[in-house]
């Protein structure tokens, strides 16, 4: 039984689209909760926390997990442009989407939805939780957390607004929760943080204060410490450029290259026998322009072995006529 229990809450992975329509068909009966995500984007790990809590609280909810651009086909069936992205699924059809690292607003989606209809005959819906629980979950939904009036795109204060321009200038990395969208939250925040006004910043579960406060940290140079930062660009491509053993940077991918350069080098590399991973940079305008600088490197195809460049086209097919291309992507010289 606790074994069931365990399998219940655990997140599942959808490797392949085999796999993913396996799943739809499997868990029609109830809710079915897919996160499109990629091991790049830190905001994408971080809904992946968020998302195993999720599938703690909901055993009758799936939840599961589909890296993007390693199942092109099932992601572009949805249209699926940028990760995070989440799809709820029931009778395999799909019935709502999230777009962005909102975790307040995943919780509450799937809260709404689990409770339509997914409950066996004769059950019972759980009682709504305290609301000092539920604080405090949403105060913890990810590490810095804005309690404004609208959202980021759309402030609607003045106040608001001026906080998002102040985290959106220092590059703070922050999810949102409108308080217009939820009364019981917007009156009872107010008391659980012992501040009358709106919009509030959590940082680790603990206020920091609001927009006063904000623009004293701003001034003494001391909000840079206190919030998370959104990753820079090579931190990003570090990260990218390791993602695989032998990672290929191309225009297309796997399945189909959209260049000659690009078809040429897949070829090679499917003859080698070897495994690796490709990312299109046709998909990504700031990794394109970013990797030609960080490798200085002006063309595409790309070839990277364990993070570090190996060249494009003509170094790959020179490798290969030398009979080095093999010990290259095996990582013993590169």
């Amino acid at each position: 039984m606790a074994a069931g229990a365990a399998e219940a809450a655990a997140v599942l992975e959808a490797g392949t689209a085999g796999r993913f329509e396996e799943l739809l068909s499997l868990k029609a009966g109830s809710l079915l909760v897919v996160h499109f995500w990629a091991p790049w984007a830190p905001q994408c790990a971080q809904m992946n926390a968020v998302m195993a809590e999720l599938a703690k609280e909901h055993a009758q909810v799936s939840f599961v997990k589909l890296e993007a651009e390693a199942v092109p086909e099932v992601s572009e069936k949805y249209g699926i442009s940028s990760v995070p992205t989440f799809l709820f699924f029931k009778n395999s059809q799909k019935i709502d989407q999230l777009d962005g690292a909102h975790a307040p607003e995943l919780a509450k989606k799937v809260e709404r939805h689990a409770a339509s209809g997914s409950f066996p005959p004769g059950s019972e819906q759980r009682p709504q939780e305290d609301l000092s629980l539920r604080l405090k979950k949403l105060t913890h939904a990810a590490p810095c957390m804005l309690f404004m009036k609208g959202t980021p795109q759309e402030p609607r204060c003045g106040f608001s607004r001026q906080m998002v321009e102040i985290l959106n200038r220092h590059n703070i990395q922050f999810s949102s929760f409108d308080i217009f969208s939820d009364e019981e939250v917007r009156q009872g925040l107010k008391a659980y943080s012992n501040w009358p006004t709106y919009p509030q910043l959590y940082v680790s579960g603990e206020l920091v204060g609001g927009l006063d406060i904000i623009k004293e940290l701003e001034a003494s140079s001391e909000l840079d410490t206190i919030c998370p930062k959104v990753p820079k660009l090579e931190e990003r491509l570090k990260v990218l450029t390791n993602k695989a053993a032998v990672m290929l940077f191309m225009k297309g991918n796997k399945q189909e290259a959209k260049c000659g350069f690009s078809r040429q080098i897949l070829e090679i590399l499917n003859g080698a026998g070897v495994d690796y991973e490709t990312f299109d940079i046709l998909e990504d305008e700031e990794v394109r322009q970013g990797l030609k600088t960080y490798s200085n490197w002006p063309t595409y195809p790309q070839l990277y072995v364990k993070g570090e460049l190996v060249g494009g086209l003509d170094i790959v097919k020179e490798l290969k006529e030398n009979g080095e291309l093999l010990p290259v992507l095996k990582g013993d010289g590169a």
